[in-house]
Formats: C-alpha cells, sequence, structure tokens
C-alpha cells in the first residue's frame, strides 16, 4: 500500500490504465509522479468551474467557452484569465488506485494556477478509484501571461494504493531513524515548516512578483532577467508584511529531506494563523534533499498570496507542513540522483526560466 513508484507507472501504462496520444515518453516518468501534457487546443471560458457529479467537462465547455485557441505554433494566455486544455494522457484507473494532481514546482513558481478537471468531477486534482475518461487541465495565470505550446508539461499525477499517509507517531518514528529536517521537528498532522526572514548572509529574503511585464515563453529556459519580473524583498528586521494579492516567492527555514522509501506533499496551515496561502506547487519526489540522492537537505520554496488585509509576517513563524507518505516500493530513480533535477539543493530560487 502507499505511492506508486516510476516503475509501477510504466506497467499501468502498458496494461493500459494510462494512455495517451501521441504515446507516453520516458521523460514524463518521476520517481513517483507522471507528467501530464497539454494538447493542442485550449478553451477560454468566463469562469473557473468543476464538471459535476454525472456531468461531463465537454457539456461543462458549451456552457461556459468564449472563445477557442489553437495552441499549435504557440499561443499566449493572458493574465487573469481563466482556460481549458484537454490534456494528452486519459486514465482507466483500475479498482483501488486514486490519483492526485498538482502543478509542478515551475509552473508554482510562476504563480501559474493549474489545477486537474475531469468528467464527473466534484473536486480539483482529486480522482476517485474505478475512474474512466479524459483528462482536462484550468489554467490561470495570476502575475504573468505564458506563451504555451502542445505537449508542455505544467502539472503531474501521482498514483496511491490505499492509505499511504503517515499518522504523527510514524512520522516521529521515521524523524528519529532519517532526519526529516536539521534541527527540531515539530509535528502535528504533519512535518511543520516556517518561513526564513533571518537569512544567513545579506538580507534578501524572497521576491515579489511585479504587475505589469512580459510574456514569459515556458519552452526558454535561464533566458529571462529577474529584475524585468520580480522586485527583491530585504527584511532587516526578521519580518515582512504581506499585500493583499500580491504574489510573493520566498523560503522555508527548514532544510527538507524525503527519504527515497516515501514521498511528500505541502499542505496549507491553519487558516487562524493568517489569511494567506503558502502553495501552488507541492509535491516532493523520494529523494528531494536526501543524501541517498545527492542532497544534503532541501529548502521548500513558498509561493506565498495574502489575502483580505495585510499581513505581518516573522522570521520562524509556521505557514505550513509536509504531509509525508509511504512508497508502495522504492523508486527506480531518485530525485536529484539520475534526474536532471532543477532544484536539488535549492535555497531562494526563482523558477528555471529566469537567470541565476
Amino acid at each position: 500500500m502507499g505511492v506508486l513508484a516510476d516503475h509501477a507507472i510504466r506497467e499501468m501504462i502498458a496494461r493500459g490504465e494510462i494512455t495517451a496520444a501521441p504515446a507516453v515518453i520516458d521523460a514524463q516518468v518521476q520517481p513517483a509522479s507522471l507528467d501530464l501534457r497539454l494538447g493542442a487546443r485550449a478553451w477560454r471560458v468566463r469562469a473557473s468551474f468543476l464538471a459535476g457529479d454525472g456531468r461531463k467537462v465537454a457539456e461543462r465547455l458549451a456552457e461556459f467557452e468564449m472563445h477557442q485557441i489553437d495552441l499549435e505554433g504557440g499561443a499566449v494566455l493572458e493574465k487573469g484569465c481563466v482556460y481549458v486544455v484537454p490534456l494528452m494522457e486519459s486514465l482507466a484507473l483500475p479498482d483501488g488506485i486514486q490519483a492526485v494532481a498538482n502543478a509542478k514546482s515551475s509552473t508554482g513558481r510562476l504563480d501559474l494556477l493549474t489545477r486537474l478537471v475531469t468528467d464527473d468531477g466534484v473536486e480539483f486534482d482529486r480522482i476517485a478509484p474505478g475512474y474512466c475518461g479524459p483528462l482536462y487541465a484550468e489554467i490561470c495565470p495570476r502575475s504573468f501571461s505564458v506563451l504555451v505550446r502542445p505537449g508542455m508539461r505544467l502539472n503531474q499525477i501521482r498514483f496511491r494504493a490505499g492509505q499511504a499517509v503517515l499518522g504523527d507517531a510514524e512520522l516521529r518514528a521515521l524523524h528519529a531513524e532519517s532526519p526529516l529536517v536539521d534541527g527540531e521537528a515539530v509535528i502535528d498532522q504533519g512535518l511543520g515548516f516556517s518561513v526564513d526572514l533571518k537569512p544567513a548572509s545579506g538580507d534578501l529574503v524572497g521576491y515579489r512578483a511585479k504587475p505589469h511585464t512580459g510574456v514569459i515563453d515556458l519552452d526558454v529556459i535561464g533566458g529571462y532577467d529577474p529584475s524585468e519580473y520580480w522586485e527583491p524583498i530585504h527584511a532587516r528586521d526578521g519580518r515582512i508584511i504581506l499585500d493583499p494579492g500580491a504574489f510573493y516567492i520566498l523560503v522555508s527555514r527548514e532544510a527538507v529531506h524525503i527519504p527515497p522509501d516515501y514521498a511528500a506533499e505541502m499542505a496549507p496551515y491553519l487558516a487562524m494563523v493568517g489569511e494567506f496561502r503558502v502553495h501552488y506547487a507541492g509535491f516532493f519526489d523520494p529523494g528531494f534533499g536526501h543524501a541517498n540522492a545527492g542532497g544534503a537537505g532541501s529548502r521548500g520554496v513558498l509561493e506565498v498570496r495574502c489575502h483580505e488585509a495585510p499581513f505581518v509576517l516573522e522570521h520562524g513563524q509556521i505557514v505550513g507542513r509536509l504531509v509525508y507518505e509511504r512508497m508502495e516500493t522504492r523508486p527506480e530513480r531518485l530525485y536529484g540522483a539520475d534526474l536532471a533535477s532543477n532544484y536539488q539543493g535549492q535555497g531562494l530560487k526563482l523558477s528555471k526560466h529566469f537567470r541565476a
């Protein structure tokens, strides 16, 4: 019982439980997830929606469609608009296997809200056992307009057999055996993590997205000047004030370790500590930050959006938690060890599209 590893995902493909046109390529298979690819057409819709029980996404598109966009050759998805894109992959899940989706790390760091939608769906990003049908991505660029093409991979899907989440007692035992963070572990319905606003050197603690910028081509890696898209945030007293509606890239104080037989997902902390959201992309693969995969602990990058009122965020404040899950089996490849992983050993870091 647990999260299915890369070799199990390949077996699902071989059995026809995961199909795609064109066929899935090996680069899509990650240690504990499968990257999903955009299809050739996008629907600009009036509002975000779920299909609902007994309804098809295609039916609802007819209700909410404003116009269609051909993505072949590239097309711009405008900031503040909502789009639905059929994905190249489809599922025929067996009973006992459920799925959960999330935005990829680079997608979240661009404030590119991307969620999975299915037929009969009553939740985003959650797929019940036995689902048979197509997959769609709902995409809403929040800070930057983006240029996309068919085949781009903005979100990923993880498959689970049975109960995979570790309880607090199991998490404490795992931390005692293989430390999950450097220093004391705050464990309460997951592993708590806090924000770093007192860096070891200097006073740069994060970045805030600028409101009026150019388009970002998602195929361009390391090609954009950060100063044209981001305002650096400095803190000399260990605190910053979050502006309502603004998007920030910050970093966790803790260096995180994900052992090879486990995966993790970032989850929000209690809403009572402040009206802000701390993540848009939340999968941590086996081996992330772990010594077995060439890591020495990796900070968690926090994608933060404040709601309602200005909010004071202080150094060391707990802002989220990592929910650890056991793998069904150890992956053949670990994050950072055998893959060209962009964020192994990371600290405060923008998405891969920007120059260092």
